[in-house]
């Protein structure tokens, strides 16, 4: 949640050649903006129209940004069990800014919600990904080429 997984998506499918899809675009041109969504429809159902958005998203070969809390759905689980799952992580530290900007409906206590957040789906993330890359420290071209490199030795 705000690591950057759709810059780092565009920049990587760009590199690679392939496509690049953002589920929470897709939930956004089907249902509306997400804040509505929570607002008007709840959690739940935006989850529902998010675990459609992956299961579409991964009926292709492309690049996906999924938001941060696909992972909650066990049947988005399921789904991307058979994908290549890019975990990317960062710390509270560098997340201060990032959250300053967006309008995010689960964030509205800023890092606290962060933090909490951050600590329940941890496990989810780690249990799915294929690999992890550590984003706190390096910038996007960084980013990028280790990202490459853990595809290389796949």
């Amino acid at each position: 949640m705000g690591v950057g997984k759709t810059t780092i998506g565009k920049k990587l499918a760009k590199r690679l050649g392939l496509s690049f899809v953002d589920t929470d675009v897709l939930v956004t041109k089907s249902h509306g903006p997400i804040p509505e969504i929570f607002a008007s429809k709840g959690e739940a159902t935006f989850r529902a129209y998010e675990e459609e958005a992956v299961a579409h998203a991964l009926s292709e070969v492309q690049v996906i940004a999924t938001g941060g809390g696909a992972v909650l759905s066990g049947k988005t689980q399921r789904n991307l069990a058979n994908a290549i799952v890019i975990y990317l992580s960062t710390n509270g530290k560098h997340m201060k800014s990032r959250l300053e900007k967006g309008n995010r409906p689960l964030l509205k206590n800023g890092m606290e919600d962060w933090n909490r957040i951050y600590d329940e789906r941890k496990p989810l993330y780690e249990s799915i990904c294929t690999f992890e890359i550590e984003t706190s420290e390096v910038g996007l071209a960084q980013t990028i080429s280790n990202i490459c490199e853990k595809l290389d030795s796949l």
